[in-house]
C-alpha cells in the first residue's frame, strides 16, 4: 500500500534540497544553461515562503520527498504558488495534482480567496494540470506555447465551511 506523508515544512529545511536540485535540472534541461534558468530560481528569496504569508508543502514516502510546492503572498488576498514539482521516478501517479490541493488548502486557511501561479512554455504537463484542475488561463490559449511565453492562471478559492 502506497502510504504518503504530507509535511508543511520551512524552505531552509533539507528535505527540500531534491525538490529545488531537481527543479533547476529539470529547467535547464527544458530552457538552456544555469545562466538562463538562474534567474528563474534566484528570483524569489526562500524568506517569501516562509509564514505568515507563504508556505512549503512536500509529499514524502518512506522518508524521502516525492512532490512539492511552495506558495507566497502575491497581494493579500492572493497566493502565488511556485516551484511545483514531482520527482522524476514518481511523474504519472498523480502527485502533482494532490501537492496543488494541499496548497490550494493552507493557502485558505491563511485566508487567501485567490490563486496565482505561472508556467513556461516548455512544460506542457504543467499547463495541462493546471487547466484540468479548474484553473482559468490568463492568456490566448489558441497561440502557439512559444509565442506566449509564460503561460499565467489563476483560480478563486471558496471559503473555509464554518467551523
Amino acid at each position: 500500500m502506497y502510504v504518503l506523508e504530507v509535511r508543511h515544512v520551512a524552505p531552509f529545511d533539507p528535505l527540500v534540497v531534491p525538490m529545488f536540485a531537481e527543479l533547476d535540472h529539470e529547467y535547464r534541461s527544458r530552457y538552456g544553461s544555469a545562466e538562463d534558468v538562474s534567474p528563474e530560481m534566484t528570483r524569489y528569496s526562500l524568506k517569501d515562503f516562509r509564514r505568515p504569508g507563504g508556505g512549503l508543502v512536500l509529499l514524502v514516502d518512506a522518508g524521502a520527498p516525492v512532490a512539492g510546492g511552495a506558495f507566497r503572498r502575491h497581494d493579500d488576498d492572493t497566493a502565488e504558488f511556485k516551484r511545483i514539482w514531482t520527482a522524476a521516478a514518481h511523474r504519472r501517479r498523480g502527485l502533482a495534482r494532490r501537492v496543488l490541493v494541499e496548497l490550494e488548502g493552507e493557502a485558505r486557511r491563511r485566508g487567501y480567496t485567490r490563486v496565482h501561479l505561472a508556467t513556461g512554455p516548455r512544460q506542457p504537463e504543467a499547463t495541462a494540470l493546471y487547466l484540468a484542475s479548474g484553473y482559468t488561463p490568463l492568456y490566448e490559449v489558441t497561440l502557439p506555447a512559444e509565442q506566449v511565453g509564460e503561460h499565467a492562471f489563476e483560480k478563486k478559492l471558496p471559503p473555509l465551511p464554518p467551523l
